[in-house]
């Protein structure tokens, strides 16, 4: 490498050596700097130099955005590296790919902050309803349903179930004002705010929209996409845990001793018998609302006197067909695959019963009484039986409470249907209903 002292002239001067696709000349004053020229005319400064026995060349950049002295300081500094044993095209590859994820963390950390809390949440909807667990949906349709109601947009004409006072288009879902924030806005201030709004409007919805919201922003906080914008302990705040409503009974929501003769009176009086066997079932099995109403006739076994339930607890659970239900749900007309069916709902199954059974009370004189306040019912009346705890909360499908309970008992369903059989026999004694059980068989039915 011929070596002259670089000035201004010489480099603009310096050409390809004829013969040649390139030639390269070297700086007088700067180790390891040089000019490569190549014969389209094309200039180059370059480090060159010795590293371990081995050359090594690298290019520092063009004449034209290169002045003399910057490119004799970058070889000046490229040689320093070389002489403490490093090669200056590793050290410069690393510290680039380290300004690429820096930059990349960068533009990741505000797409973050930019995403609102309805984009995560259709994230969260789809993973979870697509997550299994030993072979199934952790997510029941009534669980993926709930959430979906919370975020509803709302204005739709009521078609059935309308309360007193109620306006006759559905109401935006509880959570839908907290769906347009940024995920990163949505602080416990924030919650705070919403929680005072909706608690004063629906207390219990808001509890369990701020149940479901929190197991959200749990997930959020886990997730690698938004886990650097969500704000996790925004519902552990103690300002936010003072305003959620604490879990409570409906007072009276049972029925007493007295009230069930009234009580059968009416609702055997309901002009759709349908909505008449649903409510007495609800009564007489404890059952929760919709593992009644999802009843399908393919879970029912006549023969050995069994329902199947879908538990929405356990997946699913066994439980005696006692005489007098059997006898109530073997005169249903059979329109479809579901026990308590419907010729108009969609769904094909009963979806409101409430209007018909509260106007059955009010025939009776009876005070206000949910559809969980039977199932409620069916565990306190059975008391009057004496029947052993464990028998009842498994035939209403309730967890066990105890160590002997969940990993020592394992109660046949002989010995449920044994117990469920005093049980349902003391009720209609109560409501004077006189029952003969007969054999059930297969019958003509009108079709409707």
């Amino acid at each position: 490498m011929k070596r002259e002292n670089f000035t201004a002239a010489r480099v603009d001067g310096f050409k390809c050596q004829p013969g040649k696709k390139q030639s390269i000349y070297g700086d007088g004053k700067t180790p390891g700097l040089g000019l490569r020229v190549t014969a389209t005319g094309a200039k180059s400064y370059i480090f060159e130099t010795k590293l371990n026995n081995k050359t090594i060349r690298m290019t520092i950049g063009d004449p034209r955005n290169w002045a003399i002295g910057d490119a004799q300081a970058e070889a000046s500094r490229l040689k320093v590296m070389t002489d403490q044993g490093m090669d200056p095209r590793q050290v410069i590859a690393a510290a680039a790919a380290t300004k690429k994820a820096e930059a990349d963390a960068l533009i990741a950390k505000e797409a973050s902050e930019s995403v609102t809390v309805a984009d995560a949440w259709q994230v969260y909807i789809a993973d979870r309803s697509a997550s299994m667990k030993d072979g199934k949906p952790e997510w029941g349709e009534r669980h993926k349903a709930h959430h979906a109601y919370f975020v509803q947009a709302g204005g739709e004409k009521r078609t059935r179930g309308r309360r007193p006072g109620e306006p006759n288009k559905t109401r935006p879902g509880i959570l839908v004002p907290l769906m347009t924030m940024r995920l990163a806005a949505l602080d416990a201030i924030a919650i705070e705010s919403w929680l005072k709004k909706e608690v004063a409007q629906a207390p219990t919805s808001a509890a369990k929209a701020f149940r479901f919201l929190r197991t959200f922003l749990t997930w959020c906080a886990k997730h690698e996409t938004y886990s650097a914008a969500v704000q996790a302990g925004a519902c552990q705040a103690d300002d936010v845990k003072k305003m959620v409503p604490k879990p409570k009974t409906k007072p009276n929501d049972c029925l007493r001793r007295a009230q069930i003769k009234p009580w059968f009176e009416a609702v055997q009086k309901i002009g759709n018998p349908v909505i008449a066997a649903y409510l007495q079932g609800l009564l007489l099995t404890g059952a929760r609302r919709n593992e009644l109403a999802t009843l399908r006739w393919a879970d029912v076994d006549f023969q050995w006197k069994s329902l199947t339930i879908r538990d929405k607890v356990e997946g699913e659970r066994t439980i005696p067909l006692t005489p007098y239900l059997e006898h109530l749900i073997s005169w249903l007309p059979r329109r479809n695959e579901f026990v308590f069916s419907s010729p108009t709902a969609a769904s094909r199954r009963l979806e409101e019963p409430r209007n018909p059974h509260n106007k059955a009370l009010a025939a009776a004189a009876l005070p206000a009484l949910s559809l969980h306040g039977l199932r409620r019912s069916f565990g306190t009346l059975s008391e009057w039986v004496e029947v052993p705890a464990g028998i009842v909360a498994q035939i209403m499908g309730h967890k066990p409470s105890a160590i002997a309970e969940k990993h020592y008992i394992q109660r046949e369903l002989d010995l449920l249907h044994m117990w469920h059989v005093k049980i349902e026999a003391w009720i209609l004694e109560q409501a004077e209903i006189k029952f003969v059980p007969v054999q059930a068989g297969l019958r003509v039915v009108q079709k409707q």
